[in-house]
């Protein structure tokens, strides 16, 4: 690094420094005050209004979602970086995936590479991403254009690993309703078709499917409706599927399969199969590895190492999958507690109001801007972050 950009990034710590305790304020405040999926609405108030007090232009509603909301700064030519926040939390258990974390960090690094820089060094765009864990904002703000003109996304998220990435799987689910027909089952059990037998086969097919699938695929499904009465004989049941695979690819395979043997069991039971999508899904998660690299760096400059994932593990899935498919994009892990803890518990929504949280939280928000910044300074890095992301999408990857 040269000489310019080390004085810029001790700039960039000095202004986070000088938010630290308002940021944490701000994180401590939406921890207070849970919203869950689209109802954040407090929330994006909140972090609206300070976006507004650090002179962004703030436009809210965005892609027709009421607590979405784009903060922008900067010439509008040039290079552009996005830094995503998420703040809707758990039903029930309150931020207990750390979102409140996120939304701080995003919100202190937009501000600090914004005074560190100026107006002059391209476009900074941060963006509120409402429903992560049940909805997928991100998805629909894709869709919208928002990452439109793009370099790069850059967010963290708070874990029990420090990781300089995330192995995030694909995911979407599946309603299959199986049609039969109704009858007595002892007055006239031979005109009964058992939509609630044809069911429960497929369970069983999909607990045999599941010894075979591929590292990273996973089905696991909920009965929605039974039947109403243990008199007759069901004319319709009804399960919710939901798949999982380390590709979008295999996700799609995997798709296939479970309406191919849904088809064969209605085959089989004289029944029939209505198999139908349920929301969007998610795509896996493309991680950057030029930008990860610069963020892992920086991080580490805060006392803070990141490894890669441990091969063959998987955490879940995002809808930051769909905005790495459409630009470069970072998505590092950086612990708050250890394992065997686990983030969507009670323990780990404590972790996210102590003081481990918060120092993961402002290195993060240093860490962010620093790699914004060279985003923004460094035609070079930009090049090969666009290259690495049409390298993987040309192999699937």
């Amino acid at each position: 690094m040269s000489h310019d950009h080390e004085a810029l990034y001790t700039r960039i710590e000095e202004e986070v420094a000088r938010r630290a305790d308002r940021l944490w304020d701000i994180s401590c405040t939406l921890h207070r005050d849970p919203e869950t999926a689209y109802a954040e609405h407090r929330s994006s108030a909140l972090l609206s209004a300070e976006f507004e007090r650090e002179g962004f232009t703030v436009e809210r509603g965005t892609a027709a979602l009421p607590t979405a909301f784009v903060a922008r700064s900067g010439s509008g030519a040039g290079p552009r970086v996005a830094l995503l926040m998420e703040y809707d939390a758990l039903p029930g258990l309150g931020h207990a995936c750390g979102h409140n974390l996120i939304a701080a960090a995003g919100l202190g690094a937009a501000a600090a590479v914004r005074a560190a820089l100026g107006d002059g060094g391209g476009t900074v765009l941060a963006v509120g991403t409402p429903a992560e864990e049940r909805g997928g904002g991100k998805v629909e703000l894709v869709s919208a254009g928002v990452f439109d003109g793009v370099d790069a996304a850059l967010m963290f998220h708070p874990g029990v690993h420090s990781w300089a990435w995330a192995p995030l799987t694909a995911q979407r689910q599946l309603r299959i309703g199986f049609h039969g027909r109704a009858a007595h089952p002892t007055g006239n059990p031979t005109e009964g078709v058992d939509a609630l037998a044809a069911l429960v086969q497929l369970f069983n097919t999909t607990a045999v499917l599941s010894r075979r699938l591929p590292a990273g695929s996973h089905v696991q499904g909920i009965v929605t409706d039974g039947g109403e009465s243990t008199n007759v004989v069901p004319a319709y049941a009804e399960g919710l599927f939901g798949l999982r695979g380390a590709t979008t690819g295999a996700l799609e395979d995997l798709a296939a399969e479970l309406e191919s043997c849904a088809q064969g069991v209605a085959k089989a039971t004289g029944t029939k199969a209505e198999v139908t999508p349920v929301g969007t899904g998610y795509r896996h998660f493309r991680n950057n590895r030029a930008l990860s690299d610069r963020f892992t760096h920086h991080i580490g400059r805060a006392g803070i190492a990141l490894g890669d994932p441990a091969p063959g593990v998987y955490l879940g899935s995002s809808d930051i999958g769909d905005v790495s498919h459409r630009v470069p994009a970072i998505h590092p892990f950086v612990a708050i507690m250890d394992e065997p803890g686990s983030d969507h518990t009670p323990g780990f929504a404590l972790a996210a109001a102590a003081p481990r949280g918060r120092r993961a939280m402002l290195a993060s928000a240093r860490a962010l801007a620093c790699t914004a910044a060279d985003v923004l300074l460094d035609p070079a890095l930009k090049e090969t972050a666009w290259a690495q992301l049409r390298s993987q999408a040309a192999s699937g990857g």
